[in-house]
């Protein structure tokens, strides 16, 4: 184990649901984890006591410049509500970008980013002009980390213990039948991403990945296996009905970050269900 002083500090700017597991998996690998979060009541747990957590608005800049420190990594994983998106995450990256300077700035991005509508293909490649202004607003915040010599992840549909909007919406009878394909990504799978990217070095610019398992899927297959496995009917819904979360269809691809050797544990969503999701939802007494 090194010095403290010889760790490789990372700053995670937002410890909710994803950044807590990035946080405990930095720290589990050595690294010195600095956590910030908007208040200390928007705080995950992170489990571990190697975890500084203090509470640092990154959309005010001095505050960030005022709290800023000498850092190897600056991870944004901050999330938002749409009266916020606009700081959070453009502002957001600006300051911490202007902060530290001589960090390796990671943003985490969405595959929203992405506006096909015809089940094709995607590739870190494809074009990437959202029509929605939450989704311009990433790309502003995109573009402001790539100038930075940052990296973008653009991360897909976000699922994991506690927490699967198609699981949810089917146990709450709100799910919607679809041929559109779901593209999904395990929290854990987030965080794996996030660290290997943190230790690899021979990156070319543009440095832009998709971070999603190896297995989009159409929503109502994944609906039907999730009938199966919970013992719930499926939806009266028609096939042709549009699902709540937007009309996006297309297949995301992960070759790019796979060709560099990172591997999901969760390579579908078959997985991710059984091994994490599903005991976690029978943990609960549910």
């Amino acid at each position: 184990m090194p010095l403290p002083s010889e760790m490789p500090r990372v700053l995670i700017a937002g410890c909710g649901y994803v950044g807590s597991a990035v946080a405990r998996l930095f720290a589990k690998e050595g690294w010195e984890v600095i956590g910030w979060t908007r208040s200390g009541q928007s705080a995950e747990p992170p489990g571990e006591s190697s975890i500084s957590l203090s509470a640092v608005d990154i959309t005010d800049l001095e505050t960030v410049r005022r709290n800023s420190f000498p850092a190897d990594v600056v991870v944004h994983c901050a999330s938002s509500g749409a009266d916020s998106y606009l700081h959070v995450y453009r502002d957001g990256a600006a300051n911490l970008a202007a902060c530290f300077p001589n960090a390796r700035l990671f943003f985490t991005s969405s595959t929203s980013v992405y506006p096909q509508r015809d089940g094709s293909s995607v590739t870190e490649d494809s074009p990437a002009a959202p029509a929605s202004a939450n989704g311009q607003i990433l790309r502003q915040a995109e573009k402001i980390v790539l100038d930075h010599d940052g990296m973008v992840l653009r991360v897909a549909g976000i699922y994991g213990p506690g927490r699967s909007f198609l699981l949810r919406s089917m146990m709450n009878g709100t799910s919607v039948i679809s041929d559109h394909f779901v593209n999904q990504v395990h929290r854990d799978d987030v965080a794996s991403a996030i660290s290997f990217l943190a230790r690899s070095r021979a990156v070319d610019p543009p440095r832009v990945f998709n971070v999603v398992d190896d297995t989009p899927a159409p929503r109502a297959e994944i609906l039907e296996w999730l009938s199966t496995r919970v013992g719930l009917p499926l939806p009266s819904s028609p096939a042709t009905a549009k699902p709540t979360r937007g009309r996006s269809n297309k297949r995301v691809s992960n070759a790019k970050l796979r060709a560099l050797g990172w591997v999901p544990a969760y390579p579908s969503y078959r997985e991710g269900f059984d091994r994490s999701v599903l005991p976690a939802l029978a943990n609960c007494g549910v």
